[in-house]
């Protein structure tokens, strides 16, 4: 474990398991390189993170990146969100052009500065495939969550992880026809379809945690001035129904028509979300509380 800035690192098992195979295989000095580029990568994310004031409990550090664990959650500004995401990568590009310059003038061994740059193509490149947990797994959840509702959004940009990582490990086997395997490539295909399956089975877990941000989200929309969507619902459809219609960065009013068509009372989502924790009775038509 590293502490840094007051954040946490930790090795992932995976990582514990490439260093001993490279000090097995004398790659010892080639590790400790990447484990550099891998640590500048994710403290991009850190400090981006931090200067809009959230609140990072740990980062577990993988051979190809890390993943911070958070105190915000999904209620967090897309915009925030997507300026933590690339400021990973952005760290990638920053010290290629280093790599170049260096190289070029001259300096050190440029056999080491090849590798160096190689390992920020690789790390920065591949933590920009849409897979969640990668960097451009949240991209894709900030950009769907611009068109769909964030239960939506959560479960295409699940099944979309789940699809890549497994096209991922099964690209990982292809060279096995011509005599040869990727194990690199495999078993981080395996390890992301691995924690997006048992994400899809938290997937419920996951939009309570967003519901039980939305009160200090909806404070924080008021105070901004933020959109505010109108949902129009009829009075059979129950709270969870409802709720699976809030959208990201949006203030919710609930308008619950009558039989007629006609709205017959409108409904903050503060309020509606009030009765969906009290006692669980998410199955409860809207009639039956508000009219």
């Amino acid at each position: 474990m590293i502490k840094c800035f007051g954040t946490e690192y930790r090795f992932h098992p995976l990582f514990v398991l490439l260093m001993l195979l490279s000090a097995m295989t004398g790659y010892f000095l080639e590790l400790l390189t990447l484990f550099g580029v891998v640590l500048i990568h994710e403290l991009g994310h850190v400090a981006a993170a931090k200067s809009f004031g959230w609140r990072i409990r740990e980062v577990k550090l993988l051979p190809f990146g890390g993943v911070a664990v958070t105190e915000e959650g999904a209620n967090v500004p897309a915009r925030e969100e997507l300026i933590v995401a690339i400021a990973g990568p952005l760290q990638n590009a920053i010290m290629i052009a280093f790599a170049l310059l260096c190289s070029r003038m001259g300096f050190g061994e440029s056999g080491w500065w090849d590798y160096f740059l190689r390992a920020n193509l690789l790390i920065g490149l591949f933590n920009l495939l849409p897979i969640h947990p990668l960097d451009g797994g949240r991209v894709l959840f900030v950009a769907l969550g611009r068109l769909f509702t964030y239960h939506r959004s959560l479960v295409l940009g699940t099944r979309i992880s789940l699809a890549l990582s497994a096209f991922l490990a099964l690209g990982a086997l292809v060279p096995s026809l011509s005599g040869g395997l990727n194990l690199n490539v495999l078993a981080v295909g395996l390890f992301l379809f691995a924690t997006n399956w048992y994400g899809y089975r938290q997937l419920p877990f996951q939009f309570l945690r967003y519901l039980m941000g939305r009160e200090a989200a909806a404070r924080r929309f008021l105070k901004e001035g933020a959109e505010i969507r109108r949902l129009d619902v009829e009075k059979r459809n129950t709270l969870q129904e409802v709720a699976k219609l809030f959208m990201r960065d949006k203030y919710h009013l609930i308008c619950i028509r009558g039989s007629r068509g006609s709205v017959e009372r409108i409904v903050p989502e503060q309020a509606l979300l009030q009765v969906f924790f009290d006692g669980n009775k998410t199955d409860r038509a809207v009639s039956e509380v508000f009219l």
